[in-house]
């Protein structure tokens, strides 16, 4: 594959998840997730507090294929209606709602610590959970899945990147 320049990326990776082979395999992936998260049944107890990245003390980490795919599936699933505070509208990505993500310390996607793209959001954010019992597993499952991710961007021949979330967003906003 040659080499993409960085600038060029956002594109490209956003070129490539529209092929349909490329977003199957990544929601096999999002799917073995799920698979596992079933069968181990980790506990979540801050309800959303761990997407605000500062006050937790953690940053989320994602390919940039993954960012990708949450930009190019923004606004195909609506989220229940019962699930979402009132007045709830579908998440778009605009600067300054990732500006004032960044100076939060949080989640740009966060709506009244609720996910706002729960069913397309990253893997860390799907194997994150704060039961202490789980964190080994979450780890072995983490890095498992994110090394298929990565093989999957070489045997497609997409430029890999691996970054922080709200970095990664920032270059699919203008």
């Amino acid at each position: 594959m040659s080499e993409i320049a960085d600038d060029m990326l956002a594109g490209h990776w956003l070129e490539r998840i529209a092929e349909p082979g490329v977003r199957a395999e990544l929601e096999d992936v999002f799917g073995e997730a799920s698979s596992a998260i079933r069968e181990r049944g980790p506990a979540c107890w801050a309800s959303g507090r761990c997407c605000n990245f500062e006050k937790t003390g953690h940053l989320l980490y994602v390919t940039g294929i993954e960012a990708a795919y949450t930009i190019a599936m923004l606004g195909s699933r609506a989220p229940a209606a019962d699930s979402m505070p009132s007045g709830f509208k579908e998440p778009t990505l605009r600067l300054l709602v990732l500006e004032d993500a960044k100076r939060r310390g949080g989640c740009p996607f966060q709506v009244e610590n609720l996910c706002g793209v729960h069913a397309i959001k990253p893997l860390g954010c799907r194997v994150y959970f704060c039961d202490r019992s789980a964190q080994d597993w979450q780890q072995e499952l983490s890095e498992r899945l994110i090394e298929r991710v990565r093989a999957m961007h070489e045997r497609f021949g997409i430029a890999y990147r691996y970054g922080e979330w709200r970095g990664m967003l920032g270059r699919f906003v203008v």
